[in-house]
């Protein structure tokens, strides 16, 4: 009976540890999920007031862009 009371707290006490890490994982995905969010929403905003400022600049490289992705693309 003791023997099956060590395995039983062995188990337990593994359980406990590996619950504990997924938790701990979860919280560490959800800051960088929220780190991601932050850094998406600051570059989304710096192409805005780069495009406000040089809207000119900002049609050629668009369209020099899109002329590359289209003559990439049609090569496949």
């Amino acid at each position: 009976m003791e023997t099956i009371d060590k395995i039983s707290n062995s188990a337990h006490e593994a359980y406990d540890k590996v619950a504990s890490a997924g938790a701990h994982a979860a919280e560490v995905m959800n800051e960088k999920g929220e780190q991601l969010k932050n850094a998406e929403q600051q570059l989304v905003k710096d192409c805005r007031g780069y495009i406000s400022k040089n809207p000119i600049t900002s049609v050629g490289i668009a369209a020099a862009v899109g002329f590359f992705l289209g003559r990439l693309l049609n090569q496949r």
